[in-house]
Parts: structure tokens; sequence; C-alpha cells
């Protein structure tokens, strides 16, 4: 009965910890990065106290706010990867689900990536830029499993993967981070443009034999 009652608490906390993310995406939906901790508890209803209770801190907010949001593009990264198209089709469509990730939701995106720009509040909101490395490095080392699993690059495959993985992720966020701001083209054009960087041994790598294609 005690491991009952254990669950049923675990399950309680998890069913609150999971409102209170909700409440904080609504406010960071609205604020963007200068989303503050008092803003977020008074969302939920709840008092600030009881908010750290639950993460620990505004970094502790954040690294669930952003675990939750890059398990959900990593989803749609490997969805993507997976589809029954050809090569090139499915580069496109990788760098494309990118793309229309962080246009969709652009103040979550710059929450996730850019530090709070004011500083006439008394709380400045989150200081997220020295989180972002983490969360693109995520992505890096994902990105790297899955070209060493599908493409054989030669002997060097597994330093090369890393190596594509980790810079096709960088390209990925400096070319969305420039054209979110400035929107010089179409999106269309951009995965296009990207593609073609991207082509060359790409277009040249055989797939690993025994493993699903890239």
């Amino acid at each position: 009965m005690g491991t009952a009652r254990q669950a049923d608490r675990a399950d309680s906390t998890e069913q609150r910890r999971r409102q209170l993310l909700e409440a904080a995406e609504r406010v960071v939906l609205r604020d963007g990065p200068g989303a503050s901790m008092n803003a977020i508890a008074a969302e939920a209803g709840i008092t600030k106290p009881i908010l750290y209770r639950h993460f620990g801190d505004k970094g502790g907010l954040y690294r669930a706010l952003a675990t939750r949001h890059t398990d959900a593009l990593l989803a749609s990264l490997r969805a993507a990867l997976d589809a029954p198209r050809e090569r090139r089709e499915r580069v496109e469509a990788t760098l494309d689900t990118y793309l229309a990730a962080i246009a969709a939701h652009p103040q979550v995106y710059r929450f996730l990536m850019h530090p709070a720009e004011d500083s006439s509040s008394s709380e400045r909101g989150f200081d997220v830029g020295q989180h972002s490395a983490p969360l693109l490095r995520r992505l890096g080392e994902e990105l790297a499993k899955v070209i060493a699993e599908r493409l054989d690059l030669g002997p060097e495959s597994e330093e090369l993967a890393r190596v594509w993985g980790h810079g096709i992720v960088g390209m990925m966020h400096a070319a969305g981070d420039w054209w979110l701001r400035e929107k010089p083209c179409d999106r269309a054009r951009l995965v296009r443009h990207l593609a073609d960087l991207l082509w060359g041994r790409l277009a040249a790598a055989g797939d690993r034999v025994g493993g699903p294609r890239f």
C-alpha cells in the first residue's frame, strides 16, 4: 500500500510539474526572453516559492523547458530523416523541419537561445545565453549518431560523423537565427541554399550496409 501511495504522489507531482511547465510556456510565448519567475508564478496561480520548490531556480525551470522542446524537435528531425524519400529530399526535409520549428514559435526560440535584453525590470528574466551551447551540443551529438548509424564514411567514420553532426547543427542554428531576424528570403529558398552547401560529401557517401538509409 505504501508503494501505491508513493506512486500516486509521484504521478501527482509529475502532473503538477507538467502544468507549471505549460504555464511557463504561455508566459514565454507572450514575453520571450523577458519571461520572469514572477510572471510564470502569477500565470500558474501560485507563489514564487512554490515554483522554486518544483524547479530549484530559474536555471532549473529553463532546463526543464529546454529539455521539453529539444525532445520534441529531435523527434521531428528523426521523423524527417526516416521518411521514405531520396537522400536529397530527406536532407531538405530535415533542414525545413528545424526552420519550421523556430518560425512557428519564435518567442520560445528566442527564450531558449537568447538572453533577456531588457534591464529595466527588477527581475531581468532568464540569463539563457549561458545555456544555449549545451542545447546545440545535444542536437549535434544526436545528429552525429544518426550519421554514424546510416553512412559509411570510411576509416574515419566516427570522427567525421561527429564533425558533420555538430557542423550541420551549427550551420542550421546560425543561418536560422539570421533568417528569423531578417527574413531575407522565404523558407523554401533558404532550405535549397543550405542543402546545396551540404550536398557535396553527403551525395558521395554510401549508405552503411545493413543500416537505415540517410
